[in-house]
């Protein structure tokens, strides 16, 4: 693995900012990467942000089939470059933003297990996206900022327990993989990064519709998150609930309309989301 500090210094090249990129540089960081992630010969992958290539080679190593997604064009001869010197063959570069990727396209007739040192600035947003494509992806192995880690998998009552955290502990089982200090990243980030894995699962409770449905509840009763429930969802969300609807929801759903969204837990929200259902 060529150190990316390198790499860029050759083609006169700079870590885009606007991007949020911090590329991995250190090989033992991402040698820990691949053993957690168990992969096979049988296993198809789809990376985002490959950067430079630090994970995509080793995983192209063990892996039957790399896709791997990266917006930025400048760094696609560098990453093909790499791929070159490793004879690896089994890799398709997509040049490409994420969000206009077709996931399902890709994993064609087999889930997919996807990788990605996230940028820190659309990180969330790439996490929902896999959420709505989990019908074919089996499990994520993503890095995230610290502080942003400990809201997916911050449980009920506490401070960091949030939006995010209830949509995700919806869609999948979440576990922590490791901690990486800012050393193994090139320029160094000013925070810690961790490593989750994500196990996703489809739920039969909720067709698509009914999970908008549950997701826009979780949106509504998070908008003012310091007031209760029965304000806090009042004109929350894409659902525009009236105040009357609320009370009538929360009791159908025998929640009590004096607590706070933070107090829920995802089967709560679930329940809740049933009796809006069921009152519309």
């Amino acid at each position: 693995m060529t150190h990316p500090g390198q790499l860029l210094k050759q083609r006169e090249l700079y870590a885009g900012k606007e991007l949020g990129q911090n590329f991995l540089s250190n090989p033992g960081t991402a040698r820990l990467i691949v053993e957690k992630i168990e992969l096979s010969k049988d296993t198809r992958v789809l990376e985002i942000g490959s950067g430079l290539g630090a994970l995509t080679i080793p995983v192209a190593q063990t892996a039957s089939h790399v896709t791997t997604v990266e917006k930025d064009s400048r760094l696609i001869p560098l990453l093909q470059q790499e791929l070159d010197n490793e004879n690896l063959k089994n890799v398709e570069i997509i040049n490409k933003d994420i969000f206009k990727v077709d996931i399902k396209k890709i994993a064609k007739d087999k889930k997919l297990v996807v990788i990605g040192n996230l940028p820190y600035n659309i990180s969330s947003q790439i996490l929902i996206r896999l959420i709505e494509e989990r019908s074919c992806i089996e499990k994520a192995f993503l890095m995230f900022q610290k502080e942003l880690a400990k809201r997916i998998i911050a449980p009920p009552g506490g401070r960091d327990y949030s939006r995010l955290s209830a949509v995700v502990q919806y869609a999948a089982d979440i576990s922590f993989v490791a901690q990486i200090g800012p050393s193994s990243f090139f320029p160094r980030p000013d925070v810690d990064s961790t490593i989750l894995k994500f196990n996703f699962f489809e739920t039969k409770e909720f067709n698509k519709e009914q999970e908008k449905v549950l997701f826009n509840v979780i949106k509504a009763a998070f908008s003012k998150r310091r007031k209760t429930l029965k304000n806090s969802m009042t004109g929350g969300g894409e659902l525009e609930f009236k105040k009357e609807f609320v009370v009538h929801a929360l009791e159908l759903a025998g929640i009590d309309a004096h607590r706070r969204a933070e107090t829920l837990t995802v089967e709560e929200f679930k329940s809740l989301a049933r009796a809006v259902l069921e009152t519309s």
